[in-house]
């Protein structure tokens, strides 16, 4: 299997493989970590307390090599990086499994990992699964019990996909919903911005409950416009990773907001954060979106408003509120 990302989810995920018994070949293009991991069995810069298996891992700065030695690559870099560590890649990607398991939208391109995987490489929708669900690196590494979604058009090869990375701390479910579940897990990074905006300037949890609850009203609403589907609105599929990024401490778009509710500048939140919060690059992806397909979700604006025209935080909510 070929893994292309070094962060966290990547990190984590490559600890969970190995665990499992499974080689894996990792593309690394940051020269420090590459030969860490290669000497010392770990990521120097995220989840540095990991223990690796280096007999199970061999790590390339090529990602042609990586690619070329894989029937099935695994994706987990950052939204608004991906074109970029893309770009070396000479080796084609048909007839191999997709697995992304990135939660975002790339920036400029309006669409989603998969579709821009479609339509600039060529891969048939049958070859490509999404990983998506609840799932904070810091808890995969340390063998909490997690439930992910494995999304696939190709029932079979996804379930395969899945047994890849089912074990007593990993629980996986078939779901035929691509796009659903694609479209929710970049929604709820945004909408995990606005619960941090709440939290910072100090509304209660009685509030953010009622913002939760809008939340999964236009999520819903969203997938419902631009890709209708049967959906069950209970089905935790879709609403539980929403939630877990808008209440845990884990969640970098939840502290986002949260460092913008307490005062900060977006610059300066941005600056202060050490990992990619997807919500930003989301907002700006999702607004051009709505905006195309004539979509109204306040409280996507709302955040929206706050990260790029420079709206005051307290009066963006203060506005928003009455329409909850």
């Amino acid at each position: 299997m070929a893994v292309i990302g070094y962060g966290s989810w990547a990190t984590a995920l490559i600890g969970l493989l190995t665990k499992k018994g499974k080689s894996v070949c990792w593309h690394v293009r940051n020269l420090e970590i590459l030969e860490t991991v290669r000497n010392e069995g770990r990521n120097p810069k995220y989840l540095s307390e990991l223990e690796l298996n280096t007999k199970l891992i061999e790590v390339s700065a090529d990602i042609n090599t990586v690619v070329d030695s894989s029937d099935t690559v695994l994706i987990a870099v950052p939204a608004a990086y991906l074109k970029g560590f893309l770009e070396p890649l000479k080796t084609s990607l048909e007839g191999k499994l997709i697995i992304s398991a990135t939660k975002g939208l790339l920036p400029g391109e309006y669409m989603s990992v998969s579709q821009y995987l479609i339509s600039e490489y060529h891969i048939q929708e049958k070859d490509i699964c999404i990983i998506s669900g609840p799932s904070h690196a810091e808890e995969v590494s340390r063998g909490k019990l997690c439930y992910l979604t494995a999304a696939g058009a190709d029932q079979a090869r996804t379930e395969a996909a899945a047994e890849l990375f089912r074990c007593d701390c990993m629980n996986i479910s078939y779901c035929p919903d691509v796009r659903g579940i694609e479209y929710s897990a970049v929604l709820k990074n945004i909408y995990g911005v606005a619960a941090g905006i709440a939290s910072g300037l100090g509304y209660g949890d009685n509030f953010l409950a009622v913002l939760v609850a809008q939340c999964a009203k236009e999520m819903f609403q969203f997938l419902d416009t631009l890709f209708p589907a049967e959906r069950s609105r209970s089905d935790r599929k879709y609403v539980s990773d929403l939630l877990v990024t808008c209440y845990s401490s884990y969640s970098r778009n939840r502290r986002l907001g949260n460092l913008i509710g307490r005062g900060c500048t977006v610059r300066g939140a941005l600056n202060e954060l050490t990992q990619i919060a997807e919500g930003y690059f989301a907002s700006a992806g999702i607004k051009q979106i709505c905006d195309r397909n004539s979509v109204e979700l306040p409280v996507a604006d709302m955040v929206y408003k706050v990260l790029y025209q420079n709206a005051n935080a307290r009066n963006a909510l203060k506005a928003l509120a009455p329409k909850l």
